[in-house]
Parts: C-alpha cells; sequence; structure tokens
C-alpha cells in the first residue's frame, strides 16, 4: 500500500448528501418497525378490553396475544414475498411499498373502534392490519439494511449499516417514553379508554417523514450496475433456496447468526424487562424507567461497534458478543434479583418450597400465544409459584395423587378451596415479598447490569446488517438475507419469552429458563466460527 493510499485510509469519509438521506429513511422505517412491536406488546391488556370485549378477560388477552402473534408469524413469508420483490423490481420500490403498508397499519390501528362501537368487525379489522404489519416487516428490514449497504463506500459499510441496528433499541425507547409520558399526563382510567391511541397516531409524523424522503431517494447503484448488464435474477427465490449453495448460506446464516443474536436481543432487552416486572415484581415504570436509562447509555455502542467492525471484521465481534452472553446471563440475571429485589433473594435461600405431584401430570408449559390451557393439579401448582417467583423442589408422587405443595411446615394441596389466594398467603409468610420494595432496590446497579445486557446486543446486533449483506450475491440478496433473519428474529427470538417461563416453570427454578438464550448463543457461536466466512474485505459490486 503506497504512503497515500494508506493516509486516505484512515482520512474519515464525509457523509453525501445523498448517503445521509439513505440512512435515515432506512432508520426511520425500522424504527417504526420496532415502535411498533412494543406499543402493541405494552398495550395489550387495554387493546383485549377494547377489541375483545364480548369475551371473558383471560380469552380476550389470549385472543389479542393471537393477534399480535399473527404479525410474527407471516414475517418469514413477507420476507420471501418482498425479498423476492425487491431482488426483480429494485430496492427502492420495494422500500417504498413496505413502510406505506406498515406505517398506514401502525396508524390505523389508533383509528379503530372498539368491538362497543362495530361488534366483531373490531377484532377482525385488528388481526388483518397486524397481518398487513407483519407481511411488510418481513421486507422491511432487508431492504433497509440491504439499501445503506449498497449505497455504502468500501470500508464503511459496518459504520453505515450500524444506524440501521439502532433503530430497535430507539423503537423500544421511544414507544417506553412515550407511554410513559401520555399515561402520567392524561391519567391511567383516561389512558385506558382513549389515551392509548396516541401512541399509535404519532407514529403517522415518522411515516410521512420517511416516505417524503424515501420518494426522493434513488435506486440502488448496485442494483441498477446489474440491471443494466442483464444480470438481474429472473427467479430469485428459487436461485436463493432452490440452490444448494445459497440455501446453504442461508442455513448457516441463520443458525450461526441471527439465531443467536436473537435471543441475545431479546433476552438483553424484552425479557430483561418482563423478568423485572413479572419475576422481581418491580413496578412497571421503575423497571421501564431503569429500561430507558440502560437504552440510552448502551446506545451509543450500535455506532462504536459498527465502526469496528470496519477494522476488525464482523465475526469477531459477533462472535465475542455470543460468548459474553453465553458466560455471563446466569450471573447477571441473579445479580438483577441481589439489587432490584434483595428480600427475594434471602427468600429464595431461606425457604426452600417442595412440590409433590405424579410427574405425568406435569406438563411442559410452553404457551407461545397464550393458547393451551394447563388444568393438571401440578400444572396448577408450578405455574402459581412460578408467578410469585418461588423456586421448587420436585417429589415424585404415586400416580393419580393430587398434587400438593410445602411451604416450611404448611402443606397446601391443590385442590384446597381458593388455591391462588391460600398459595400467595402462605408464599408472603414464609418471607417471600409480594412486590420489591422500592426503597431497597439498588437503582445504579441495576441499571449497570442492564446496560451490560444491552451492551450484548450491540455487540451481536450491530454488525449483522453488514456482514449479512455481505454473504449473499447481488442479484438474490434481498430474499437471501430477508429470511434467515426473519426466521431468527420472529422464531427463535419471539418465542424467547414463552420458552423461558416453560423451562422454569418445569425445572422450578426462576433461572433454569436461561438456558434456552444460552444455549441458542453458544450454538451459533460453534457454527458461526466452524463455518462462517469473515467478509469485511469482500467487494459486493463483483458479485
Amino acid at each position: 500500500m503506497t504512503s497515500t493510499t494508506a493516509t486516505q485510509s484512515v482520512i474519515p469519509h464525509k457523509l453525501t448528501r445523498e448517503e445521509r438521506k439513505v440512512i435515515i429513511a432506512s432508520s426511520l422505517g425500522t424504527i417504526v418497525e420496532w415502535y411498533d412491536f412494543y406499543i402493541y406488546g405494552t398495550l395489550a391488556s387495554i387493546l383485549a378490553k377494547q377489541f375483545f370485549s364480548s369475551v371473558p378477560p383471560t380469552a380476550a388477552f389470549i385472543f389479542t396475544l393471537l393477534a399480535f402473534a399473527a404479525g410474527f408469524a407471516v414475517r418469514p413469508l413477507g420476507a420471501l414475498v418482498f425479498g423476492r420483490a425487491g431482488d426483480l423490481f429494485g430496492r427502492r420500490y420495494t422500500f417504498i411499498v413496505t413502510i406505506i403498508c406498515m406505517g398506514t397499519g401502525t396508524f390505523l390501528i389508533g383509528l379503530l373502534p372498539s368491538f362497543a362501537s362495530i361488534g366483531m368487525a373490531a377484532p377482525i379489522l385488528l388481526i388483518l392490519l397486524r397481518l398487513v404489519q407483519g407481511l411488510a416487516l418481513g421486507g422491511e428490514y432487508g431492504g433497509a439494511a440491504i439499501y445503506v449497504a449498497e449505497h455504502s463506500p468500501e470500508g464503511k459499510r459496518g459504520l453505515y449499516t450500524s444506524w440501521i441496528q439502532t433503530t430497535a433499541t430507539l423503537g423500544l425507547f421511544m414507544a417506553l417514553l412515550l407511554i410513559l409520558g401520555v399515561r402520567s399526563y392524561i391519567g391511567e382510567d383516561a389512558f385506558s379508554d382513549w389515551g392509548w391511541r396516541i401512541p399509535f397516531l404519532v407514529s403517522a409524523i415518522l411515516l410521512v417523514i420517511s416516505l417524503w424522503i424515501r420518494l426522493q431517494l434513488n435506486e440502488s447503484p448496485l442494483f441498477l450496475k446489474m440491471k443494466e448488464a442483464g444480470k438481474t435474477s429472473k427467479a430469485p427465490l428459487r436461485e436463493a433456496f432452490g440452490n444448494w449453495t445459497n440455501a446453504r448460506i442461508a442455513i448457516l446464516a441463520l443458525l450461526g447468526a441471527t439465531a443467536g443474536e436473537a435471543v441475545i436481543w431479546y433476552g438483553g432487552q424484552f425479557y430483561a424487562l418482563f423478568f423485572l416486572t413479572n419475576t422481581l415484581n418491580v413496578k412497571a415504570a421503575t423497571a421501564q424507567i431503569m429500561i430507558v436509562i440502560a437504552l440510552a447509555l448502551a446506545t451509543p455502542f450500535f455506532i462504536i461497534f459498527g465502526w469496528l467492525s470496519d477494522k476488525i471484521g464482523r465475526k469477531p465481534i459477533i462472535m465475542a458478543g455470543f460468548v459474553l452472553a453465553a458466560l455471563t446471563y446466569f450471573p447477571i440475571f441473579q445479580g438483577l434479583t441481589h439489587y432490584a429485589n434483595p428480600a427475594l433473594e434471602t427468600a429464595l435461600a431461606q425457604s426452600p418450597v417442595m412440590v409433590t405431584a405424579d410427574a405425568n401430570e406435569c406438563a411442559f408449559q410452553f404457551n407461545p400465544v397464550g393458547t393451551s390451557k394447563f388444568k393438571s393439579s401440578c400444572d396448577t401448582i408450578k405455574s402459581g409459584l412460578l408467578k410469585l417467583s418461588v423456586n421448587y423442589q420436585n417429589i415424585n408422587a404415586p400416580a393419580g395423587t393430587i398434587a400438593s405443595v410445602k411451604i416450611g411446615d404448611e402443606v397446601l394441596s391443590a385442590d384446597t378451596p381458593d388455591f391462588t389466594a391460600a398459595l400467595k398467603a402462605a408464599i408472603v409468610k414464609h418471607g417471600y415479598p409480594a412486590s420489591a420494595d422500592p426503597d431497597k432496590i439498588n437503582k445504579p446497579m441495576t441499571v449497570l447490569l442492564l446496560t451490560l445486557l444491552v451492551l450484548y446486543v450491540t455487540m451481536v446486533y450491530a454488525p449483522l446488517a453488514a456482514w449479512l449483506v455481505e454473504m449473499f450475491p447481488t442479484r438474490i440478496r434481498y430474499s437471501g438475507l430477508s429470511l434467515p433473519y426473519h426466521i431468527g428474529n420472529g422464531w427463535f427470538g419471539g418465542f424467547l419469552p414463552a420458552t423461558v417461563f416453560a423451562i422454569a416453570a418445569y425445572t422450578g427454578n426462576i433461572y433454569s429458563g436461561l438456558w434456552y438464550p444460552v444455549a441458542v448463543a453458544a450454538g451459533s457461536l460453534v457454527i458461526g466460527l466452524l463455518f462462517l466466512p469473515e467478509t469485511l474485505s469482500k467487494d459486493i459490486t463483483k458479485d
């Protein structure tokens, strides 16, 4: 390398106006994606009352979760539909269609009449809008990552695409802040009545800005070059997944990259909030504020790790994130218990609980969308204990035995009248706190641990877009990239909370469910190290 070239390589590349517009337009679209995900999930209980009020509350919540899950279920289908369109007709065209579908769906949810107003049409329209959103989301991320990467100069793809990667965290950040702000300003009653619509309607601002910018953008230069040369794929799906060479890349990208990234992402941000509120019984507002602070502290590291991946490679940073998560998830979550609810930690150590039941009656309570029913006496006790954040040991009993639980010297049978209330009273009596004491929460240390979890997210997610883009040839890039990404994040990540809960209920330990993200991250580490290439030096203009 000549001295002139060496000097140029370290001079920062100043963003052109077009590059800046590309990054902003792409980022705003994916912010809308994650913003919608969080507001819908956070407001599920309110949406259940608004759109499924004709059925009992529990069933209403289940139907709301089913509508939520519908968006996840069709994301891989959206990846195929819009991936094919992006490879056939261009990135810009597909990019505009996905943002219109996604943003309009979010906005219209805020305008939907309730069940009380239009009856069954209300939940039907809600589910249809979720399906439209899910299909659009399947094409949005791939389009955003590819569009930015194909506009990026050599040596800057990691940095430029890392702006896309910040959007998941920024979407969560915006959703939590807006919901907290509106709730505080208008009050809980007004928020439950009509104020819940505001977060959905606000998405229109992001939609209009993002669409306005996207309409001014040019087509990807790599796609135009390929189109002019007559090298575009005539059947991108068949070429991407019917050809073993390309299909192998997609499979390895899923198992060696996106699956591990997804469980760390959902574990470090989404499940961490669930763990604080549902397991440690920290008040929702307190937990959300601590998560927001952690996000604010860690978000700049998306850009830092994206920049670093242009220097040392994508693979080392992502693999390091897998290693750190696999090694430290257990102590970090145990640390959250220690600092956020020390009374619970003490009770777990000093007041062992024993469950005696016929093992054949104890189900593995995997319930991703809330539709399964677990009614055996064993399941009743175990789910009740887990909801109260109580560890327990299992004792096998003869077939036909009614399950019972021993707490200290007190024994409760599953057929005890008003069992749930009796169990809660006995647990509290033996030292288990009903909720975390706000005065005993060590907020700085809790935020520090939450920040560490988000830092792992930045490590595995920041370089991912550039890595995936560089794995696939230009002619099938949209199709090839989108499917493994959305299977990884939609299924491996989306089912994480339900899987973690089921494992914990089965084993009796509130931390045992962490084996799921740890095992997936470790598996991706092994597969990624052995089979996925480093792509930093790849010239994507020549494939």
